[in-house]
């Protein structure tokens, strides 16, 4: 008799690593789950299986645990399309969007195909075999899984290690220091002073909710952050919940919301005056002029980089009632009793919180290898945003740096299914993009943010003509994507080729003329990564 499969308190169950799949799903969060759906949706027998490195699915909504940990974009753009978010909350918590997606998962089935605690190391295509060898580390060792495609869900955010600006004295601090990525469930903040350093979606998160509880929480911000306030509960949707199915409500608030989000950011490119006004508008009709003058008033345009949005004004209403304040200024060094500021200004703290940024990594950290030979990121064109130019078999999931991760992360994985059904009706066992000669280059994610300074030269690039582009646009990525022509600057080889001689394809340059960084040595200047927008699987 066989026994019954041991559940994981996650909804994952333990089961042996399969030793072949036809595709593997790399990653368990929004961009995984959203891929496996989409997948088995077109093609029901497919074999497919999904490794999650940590010991629980969810993404980044299980990795984030600190205080106010919610999302900065609207649940109707971040939540499925095929499943319409029922939650009161439009702005929501962490933990009711990790539990939002392993109820997708659980009622997809997909929870039964899922596997935690198994880290890919290393991919290594093989043309004469049409299948990748994947490195799969796990608790009892590595393994090897082979596939015959491999679809990243991994997002490009590291895990395992945060960005460390190096400061100064850190080792002379008398009181606690800690970072959002790693943050102790048992630390008690109740009547203390807390510093945030940063200026980003999660600090601008982290101040309100610490404020709620400790003695005073300061802001510490080398460069100001545009910061913009959003209902927290939307009244369109409660007033459409009363007439409409749950499905129309997210069609229309999609709408709603997309229309808004695609405005503010075409005004920001067109006339970023008139949209730099909109948004400080509204910080002064919460905060003194002088004090939005000072402290939330950035040196660049809206949406050079991300825009940080606040339920309902919660980081202005802490300020207000005096539970919390921005101070600006230059870090010199640590000391004992706190921060000290290159104008000798003390903040004086118990918990500083250094909410100085993440690390970006592609495909979680795995390397890529074709036919033996690594491949360099650098050296290679982003084919649709979503494939590498030269490298068969494996897709990756980009989202948007100026809208929900979830909306650019469907469309990729409708593209994939479709992708794969073209290559199952035909016959074809390899697809790989071939990019052609005379391209002009450009970085991939386009943000003058430090978090993405810091790795951009590493990344792929983007072309400067379709299929090579990535637009930061919804709506001309929804129409590309359905009118994408699946065969354009694609080889295909037929399922079980031998020998097969992969063409070659113009390589990217190594380095782009790219925009000055705004980071600076404390990482304070814009320098942090939208830790709680959909920009992550």
């Amino acid at each position: 008799m066989t026994a019954a499969p041991e559940r994981h308190p996650q909804g994952t169950t333990r089961r042996e690593l399969p030793d072949r799949v036809d595709v593997l799903v790399v990653g368990a969060g929004i961009s995984g789950i959203g891929a496996a759906h989409r997948i088995l949706e077109a093609t029901p027998d497919v074999d497919l299986a999904i490794v999650e490195a940590r010991e629980a699915t969810g993404g980044t909504w299980d990795l984030f645990r600190y205080p106010g940990v919610r999302s900065d974009s609207d649940m109707f753009t971040l939540s499925f399309p095929f499943r319409p978010w029922q939650g009161r909350k439009a702005i929501a918590d962490g933990g009711d969007i990790r539990e939002y997606i392993r109820e997708t998962a659980r009622d997809g089935g997909l929870d039964e195909r899922t596997f935690t605690g198994c880290r890919v190391a290393a991919i290594d295509w093989s043309s004469g075999a049409q299948e990748w060898t994947v490195q799969v580390d796990t608790a009892g060792g590595r393994r090897e899984v082979r596939a015959g495609w491999v679809h990243f869900g991994s997002g490009y955010y590291d895990y395992e290690q945060a960005h460390d600006p190096g400061f100064a004295g850190v080792e002379d601090f008398s009181g606690t220091v800690v970072h959002p990525q790693f943050w102790p469930q048992d630390l008690d903040h109740a009547g203390k002073r807390v510093v945030v350093i940063g200026s980003g979606a999660t600090a601008v998160t982290v101040v309100p909710a610490m404020a709620q509880t400790a003695a005073h929480v300061t802001m510490l911000q080398r460069t100001p952050s545009y910061v913009f306030s959003q209902p927290g509960v939307d009244p369109f949707v409660q007033l459409l919940r009363k007439r409409l199915s749950p499905q129309r409500v997210q069609s229309l608030t999609r709408i709603k919301n997309l229309g808004m989000q695609s405005f503010l950011y075409e005004l920001s490119r067109k006339r970023p005056r008139a949209a730099n006004a909109i948004v400080l508008g509204q910080v002064r009709a919460f905060l003194p002029k002088d004090v939005v003058a000072e402290h939330f008033t950035p040196p660049y345009d809206v949406w050079d980089q991300r825009l940080c949005a606040v339920p309902d004004g919660d980081l202005y209403a802490a300020i207000r009632r005096g539970a919390a304040d921005v101070v600006t200024g230059h870090i010199d060094r640590f000391v004992p009793e706190g921060v000290r500021l290159t104008d000798g200004r003390v903040v004086e703290a118990d918990i500083v919180v250094t909410a100085t940024g993440l690390r970006l990594q592609l495909f979680g950290g795995a390397s890529v290898a074709v036919d033996g030979e690594p491949v360099d990121m650098a050296r290679r064109f982003a084919y649709r945003g979503l494939m590498l130019a030269g490298v068969p078999n494996v897709t990756m999931t980009v989202g948007y740096v100026n809208a929900s991760w979830t909306l650019r992360a469907d469309l990729v994985s409708r593209y994939v299914a479709r992708l794969l059904g073209h290559l199952r009706d035909r016959g074809l066992g390899t697809a790989v993009p071939v990019a052609p000669d005379g391209m002009t280059a450009g970085p991939i994610l386009d943000l003058t943010a430090g978090y993405v300074q810091r790795v951009i030269a590493t990344f792929p690039k983007v072309g400067d003509r379709a299929p090579w582009t990535m637009p930061q646009s919804y709506v001309k990525d929804k129409i590309a994507f359905r009118r994408a022509d699946v065969t354009q600057d694609m080889f295909f080889a037929p399922l079980g080729a031998k020998a097969v001689a992969l063409p070659q394809s113009a390589p990217a340059p190594a380095e782009l003329p790219l925009p000055g960084s705004s980071s600076n040595a404390d990482g304070t200047a814009g320098d942090l990564v939208d830790a709680t927008a959909a920009v992550v699987p």
